[in-house]
């Protein structure tokens, strides 16, 4: 069973405060040489959808880095099919990833004959981290989708890696929970919802 953390803030006297949240502390320690994986369209869309904002990357990346090392930060974006504005709109986004320190793996959206569209990353996001894990102490997925719990028990089991998971509640697959070691609820950490300006309008 997963050790989860319905709150973790930077702020010690908070981390102290309760028991589950010192023995995530304890968990943590400089040396721990950590990578991150962001399914960045899952964490868009529940975030858009779920409460009408957006994700302030600088505060994810400070959460999840603490004092640690980070070795490499990967999110994995869809480029669209968009035009002039959205496309502005889209490659401030992008900005915006890589100034909280996160390089971006990018594709193309999918679109087949009959007029679907597909746009996942889930076999790119497995095999970077599977790349990366012999570098790493500690794999942090940042995602809610059960198609990585696969991925989870190969790191824990197959590589020895301590795995954490970073997402929203609500939408996270119960299995991806459970396999774990850790997961955190990003719903329960300060500021990582900014409010986009359609949901400040209709209030």
């Amino acid at each position: 069973m997963a050790l989860e953390i319905p709150s973790l803030a930077p702020d010690e006297s908070l981390l102290s405060s309760k028991g589950f949240a010192r023995n995530y502390k304890n968990m943590r320690h400089r040396e721990q040489r950590i990578g991150i994986f962001i399914d960045v369209q899952n964490l868009y869309h529940s975030a858009k959808n779920l409460y009408q904002s957006r994700i302030n990357y600088q505060e994810l990346m400070k959460i999840l880095v603490g004092e640690r090392k980070l070795i490499r930060a990967l999110g994995y974006v869809v480029k669209s099919e968009s035009q002039n504005e959205e496309l502005t709109a889209e490659a401030s986004f992008f900005d915006a990833l890589l100034s909280a320190g996160i390089d971006l793996r990018m594709k193309d959206l999918q679109v087949y004959p009959g007029g679907m569209k597909k746009a996942d990353w889930d076999v790119g996001m497995a095999v970077d981290a599977i790349r990366v894990a012999d570098s790493l102490d500690v794999v942090i997925l940042v995602t809610g989708d059960g198609d990585f719990v696969p991925l989870v028990e190969y790191l824990k089991w197959g590589k020895g890696k301590l795995v954490e998971v970073a997402g929203f509640g609500r939408t996270t697959s119960s299995k991806l929970r459970e396999a774990t070691d850790v997961y955190i609820d990003l719903t329960e950490i300060p500021r990582i919802l900014l409010k986009t300006r359609a949901s400040r309008r209709s209030r």
